[in-house]
Order: structure tokens, then sequence, then C-alpha cells
């Protein structure tokens, strides 16, 4: 059994000695180019900064009140600083936000043109199109031939998909606009890291607020000092950080605000479309009041659709991009594909995976709207993403940087380990022979620790309901 130091003073030497080590082990880890190399030890790295960040946080829990907060946030500017330390290493998304802003900066809208479209090889340069050697890396895509006749352009580019049109919403176009305007000159990859370690920073102070009113300002720290937040949120530079931070804003207002907080949720429905499966937490408790689900809901559509306005006026394609595309690509609409779904083809047919996906989902969700927390409604938004996650089984890991903030909001730091799971299938999946069988394996391990947190509090629950219960009082209250 794990044992806590007992003495404060233990307590802050072995956690600020613990982040150090973490700190340290994220810049290794970003710095190398290992994720082409040799995965098996950017996956040694991983595991290391996951497990250096598990003890933090742990003897966080006895350091004195008075230093959390100022050990948190400096801790989380640290961790962000860590991301910086290279170029984007495991994923390619950055660079389409850096061409989106480009485009949309010469005028054009971003949902009307592929990047291997040659009406737009005016804008292209040997950074985001290299040519020659640089077209023999294994992490570049192919332009399209006919293309890349057509502009006299190079045949690669560090553009994923360079075939299809974007896939991003219109609030996350504004953001890389925004970068993009604000870049300096040759900059290239730099700005949208430093707007991720900015954003990353912004989600722990806004989550400190929150939490030291509750008295759980160590909880931010399960955000804070995450290793997905230096590889995913800053090194990779995702725009799920600007995410997660409409979605914090908005839970934290909901409960007393709620067009506040329908408002600012439907600014992240607005920027990646997956802060919506938060939004039965945000009525949960109401046992299906019409005023307070108007006074939500209507904000977040408002918002949502306002936010598409400008793109509807002004583009000529479809604003929805490739989603429908990426779906399918992804195998959501396909119960064969073996990397999703993973959990339930354990336990029943492939072709009644998604019919068991719309029935437990369906069942989270009334759940949530009947015995939900009105004045928690993060823990009702944490109990839908989480089985979302578990229930799809995504093999990307940035996804579960909203996740992660749902963790931080509730404290139900078991949930954490669905965001090592899917870090786990993406990373360690490429020094596998089998990445689908070590992605089931993760997922397995994450329901599992998800079973057994759920069953302690439920034991927990029934041991003290014979002491006598606090008079309750308004407002958001911390969990228990």
């Amino acid at each position: 059994m794990i044992t806590l130091p007992r003495r404060p003073i233990a307590a802050t030497a072995v956690t600020v000695a613990s982040l150090t080590a973490l700190t340290t082990v994220l810049a290794t880890a970003v710095h190398g180019d290992t994720y082409v190399t040799d995965p098996a030890a950017l996956t040694g790295w991983y595991a290391a900064a996951w497990a250096l960040f598990g003890v933090a946080a742990w003897t966080l829990r006895r350091v004195p009140a008075r230093h959390v907060a100022p050990l948190v946030l400096a801790g989380s500017m640290a961790v962000a600083v860590s991301g910086l330390a290279a170029e984007p290493r495991t994923s390619s998304d950055m660079y389409r936000y850096a061409w989106d802003g480009r485009v949309q900066a010469a005028g054009i809208s971003p949902y009307d043109h592929a990047p291997g479209d040659p009406a737009l090889a005016r804008l292209r340069d040997d950074w985001l199109f290299p040519r020659g050697a640089e077209c023999a890396r294994p992490e570049r895509f192919t332009v399209a031939p006919a293309a890349a006749q057509q502009s006299g352009a190079a045949a690669c580019t560090r553009i994923n998909r360079p075939a299809v049109h974007t896939i991003y919403p219109p609030i996350a176009e504004g953001y890389f606009l925004l970068v993009h305007y604000l870049s300096p000159p040759g900059a290239r990859h730099k700005p949208f890291q430093v707007g991720g370690a900015i954003l990353s920073v912004a989600v722990s102070a806004l989550l400190l607020a929150a939490l030291r009113r509750r008295g759980r300002a160590h909880w931010a720290a399960y955000w804070a000092w995450s290793p997905a937040i230096a590889f995913e949120a800053v090194n990779n530079a995702h725009i799920d950080a600007l995410t997660a931070l409409f979605t914090v804003a908005g839970l934290t207002a909901a409960c007393a605000r709620p067009t506040r907080g329908g408002s600012l949720i439907g600014a992240g429905i607005a920027t990646k479309l997956l802060p919506a499966v938060v939004l039965p937490g945000a009525l949960g408790g109401s046992r299906g009041t019409l005023r307070r689900a108007l006074t939500l809901l209507l904000p977040a559509a408002a918002v949502t659709a306002l936010a598409y306005l400008p793109y509807l006026l002004v583009s000529h394609g479809s604003v929805l991009g490739y989603l429908g595309g990426y779906a399918q690509e992804e195998g959501y609409d396909d119960p064969t594909v073996k990397n999703r779904y993973a959990l339930l083809r354990l336990v029943l047919p492939p072709s009644w995976a998604q019919p068991a996906v719309l029935a437990v989902m369906a069942s989270a969700v009334a759940y949530v709207l009947w015995r939900g927390d009105p004045e928690r409604p993060w823990r009702g938004g944490l109990l839908v993403t989480g089985a979302a996650f578990l229930l799809t089984t995504p093999g990307y890991s940035w996804y579960a940087l909203l996740l992660v903030a749902l963790v931080a909001l509730d404290g139900r730091w078991e949930w954490l380990t669905v965001a090592m799971a899917g870090a786990a299938k993406y990373i360690g999946g490429r020094a596998v022979a089998d990445p689908n069988l070590l992605g089931t394996a993760a997922y397995c391990v994450a329901g599992a620790a998800v079973l057994t947190g759920w069953l302690r509090r439920r034991w927990g629950a029934h041991a003290n309901s014979v002491m006598p219960s606090s008079k309750p009082t308004r407002g958001c209250q911390p969990s228990a």
C-alpha cells in the first residue's frame, strides 16, 4: 500500500522532486524524434511521465494548503514549457491549423478548397510543402500528382489528408486566423505551440479559481501536470486545449448562471463539437425542467449557430468539411473495424456494437438528466464523456484533453486511466505487432480502474450513510 509522506515539509519536497523529474522526462521525450525512429523508447518515456505525474499529484495532497495553488500554477507553467522543446512530434494536425489560418488571411474560406487544390498554389511555401529530399521523410503526405504538376509545387506536404477539406468548426478556424495574424514571419510551428501553452495555463488558473472555493485546489494538478498537456496541448498544439477552456468555464458557470454556462459550452461545441457530450451534465438533476433546459440550451445553440453564420455566408462548400468522411474513415459507422468499439467486441458480435453503444449512451444520458446534480454539472459531464470514450475506444490521445479537464473538476482520478489508455493505443501501438490488441488491453485496464473507483466510492458512501450529514448550502458545491 502506498503511503503519503507524513510531514508537510517532506510531502512538499517529494512533490517538487517528482514534478522536476516529470518536466525533465517530458522535455526529453519531446526533444527526441523517437516517434518515427524508436516508438518503443517513446512509449517508455510516456510511461515514466505518467508514473511521475501520479507520484506528484498523490503527494500534493499532504502539501500545506497555502502552498498548493502556487505550486500547481508553477508546475503548470513548467509542464507547458517542456512541450516547447521541439516541433510537433506525434501529430501533424497543427500544420493544417497553420494552413487554414493562411488561407483565411488571403480572404478565402477554409471550407472551399483542399490543401492540394491547384487554386491555392500561390499560398504554398517550402515549410508546409517541402521539396526534394524532405519528401522522403516518413511523416510527409503525398499531394495529388495532378495538382503538383499543374501548380509546379512539390509533391509532398506536412499537412495530413491534403486531398480533403478542413474538418474544424468556426471558432477553431477563428483561432487559427488569430494565431496567423499574431505570428512573426518565419515563426512556423512555434506560435501555435505557445498558444497551446497559454491556453493550458489558462485552464489551470480557471480550475484553481473554481476549486479553491470548494477546498479542492489540489485537484487542479490532474490537468496542470498531466503529461497529456505537454504532449498534446503544447507540443502538438491541439485545439482541444481551447475546447477544454470553454468547457470548464461553461460548466463552472452553468450551476449558477445557466445562460452564461450554455453560451460558453456552445463556444466549445463551435470549436470541436465534442463538448456537446457535457450538455446532459449541465442539465442534470433538473428532472426535465423546461425553463432550465431552455435557459441553457438556447444560448448554446445560438452561439454555435452564430459562429457558423459568417462562414456559411462566404463559403461555397459545406462548412461541415470532411466530418462525414472522417467518421467513415475512423470506422464509427463500420462495426467490422477492429480498433473501434473494442471493449464491446469482446462480449458482443461486431454487428451488435453500434446498437449497444446507442443503448448504453442513451441510458447514461437519461441517468444523468434524471439523477444528476445541478450543483455539480461536471460530474454528469464526466460520466457521459468517459462512457463515450470507453465505448468507442478512440485511438487519438489528444481527444482525452477534455476528459482530463473534467477529471480535475470532479476529482475522480480513476478516469485518468482512460486518457492513459488512449496514449498507450496511439503511441505504444506503433511499437508492437498488434496495436489493436494493446489498445483493447489498455482500455480494459481503464474500464476496470473506473469500475473499481466507482465501487469504492459506493462502499464509502454506504459506510458513511449512518453519520449525520451537514445541512446543504446553495451554490456549486465540492464533490464528496
